[in-house]
């Protein structure tokens, strides 16, 4: 596990939370890779493993299933290691819901199944527990 910081989260993982919860995953990965690249520690790897989960849900409603397994793997692979929680972050809720939608896409007819409006959110905890919704 990485040590996160304590205190409120950061309002760049705020606003692409926001966005990756309102399905907008591709403007999630620009805010998100901001945050990514203006982060000089671990924490980064934080930021870029929700980008990579939001690019994979964006190639499986596009239909691109290879790029979606793919981007999913890679972005839980950076999550699991900042489990449960890292800057407010539930990560073992967004890993947990991230590896459920994984394993349909997997299945025969996986792809066609998915569904954008049931895909995974990501859940900001501050001081009371609340999604941060669009």
């Amino acid at each position: 596990m990485t040590e996160c910081a304590a205190g409120p989260p950061p309002p760049l993982l705020v606003e692409g939370v926001r966005l990756f919860n309102a399905g907008r995953w591709f403007e999630a990965h620009e805010v998100l890779e901001d945050a990514w690249r203006a982060e000089p520690g671990e924490v980064r790897r934080l930021y870029q493993g929700l980008l990579q989960v939001g690019v994979g849900l964006h190639h499986a409603s596009r239909g691109n299933l290879r790029g979606a397994l793919n981007l999913l793997d890679r972005g839980m692979a950076h999550l699991d290691r900042f489990r449960p929680r890292c800057l407010g972050l539930d990560v073992d809720a967004l890993l947990r819901d991230s590896a459920e939608v994984r394993r349909t896409l997997a299945e025969p007819g996986g792809l066609e199944r998915f569904r954008p409006a049931e895909a995974p959110r990501a859940i900001l905890r501050r001081t009371h527990p609340e999604k941060i919704d669009s």
